[in-house]
């Protein structure tokens, strides 16, 4: 399977006084990559957003530092689990072709993630289940958990 990649622009604000992106930014860099593929996974007229996700956990391991530049990083994503209320989202953040390889032409891995994502429903206030399209469209994308060097569980 091959991930799904989406380019995420940096901002000048997600540096830190170490002149590299900050670590909390990173978290906002895989939100950004969420967002869009959500749109393209399940639709303009039928995010998954749309429809009720929330943040439970995340996990991620930084590899590399990345310094702010005007070349977008590039998030491959996909899906490391699927449960009936829920999913993880598996990521690496690197550079997209052509930006930053290194002398030995392998792309520098700045920042390897899982977030796992609860399915709600907001009118309700409640969790919900994943409905059958859903499921789908998830085991479409689905993967290998995200390559940690090493985990605590």
């Amino acid at each position: 399977m091959e991930p799904y990649a989406a380019h995420v622009s940096l901002r000048w604000s997600d540096m830190d006084a170490y002149a590299h992106i900050n670590n909390v930014q990173f978290l906002r860099l895989l939100e950004d990559a969420r967002v869009i593929g959500f749109r393209d996974w399940f639709g303009q007229e039928r995010s998954l957003l749309d429809e009720g996700v929330l943040v439970s956990r995340h996990e991620i391991e930084y590899r590399h530092p990345l310094g702010f530049r005007h070349e977008p990083v590039e998030i491959q994503m996909w899906v490391s689990r699927i449960g009936g209320a829920g999913f993880d989202v598996a990521y690496v953040v690197t550079d997209p072709d052509g930006v930053g390889e290194g002398a030995d032409g392998q792309r520098t891995i700045y920042a390897v993630a899982e977030t796992e994502l609860a399915l709600y429903d907001f009118a309700s206030a409640s969790p919900r289940r994943m409905q059958p399209e859903e499921r789908q469209v998830l085991g479409q994308l689905f993967g290998d958990p995200a390559p940690f060097r090493r985990r605590r569980r």
